[in-house]
This record gives structure tokens, sequence and C-alpha cells, in this order.
């Protein structure tokens, strides 16, 4: 994915989410560079939807923790 076609997707996501979900874990991979890490790390810092984001033991992989609803 492009960075704007991943923003699209997780934005996507979080339209659809119900008060069942608390936690959005995006898998962006690490192998190929950050661009995609990066992106999903800055753009949801101030989300009004995600509380905090949470950098996961996999490299690869960050946990949107999201507010209640």
């Amino acid at each position: 994915m492009t960075r704007a076609q991943a923003i699209a997707a997780v934005d996507a996501k979080l339209r659809r989410v119900n008060a069942s979900v608390y936690r959005l874990r995006v898998i962006h991979g690490y192998h190929s560079g950050t661009v995609l890490r990066d992106a999903v790390r800055s753009h949801y810092r101030g989300h009004p939807k995600v509380k905090r984001i949470e950098i996961g033991l996999n490299p690869g992989e960050t946990d949107l923790i999201l507010r209640e609803l």
C-alpha cells in the first residue's frame, strides 16, 4: 500500500468500529522501510478516536488504543 491507501484503510476501519473494540492493530511491516509505520504513528497521534498509540515488541505492528464511544 501507499501511504494514502494505508491511511484511508485505517480511517475506514475506525469509522466501522463499535463499542466492543478497544484496540486496533495496524500491521505495517518493517523490512521495506518505515514510511507506513511513521505515517500511521504521526497521523493518528491526535485523532479524536485514538486514546494512545502503543508500540509493541514486534516492530512491524502499531496498536491504536481507542477511546470509549
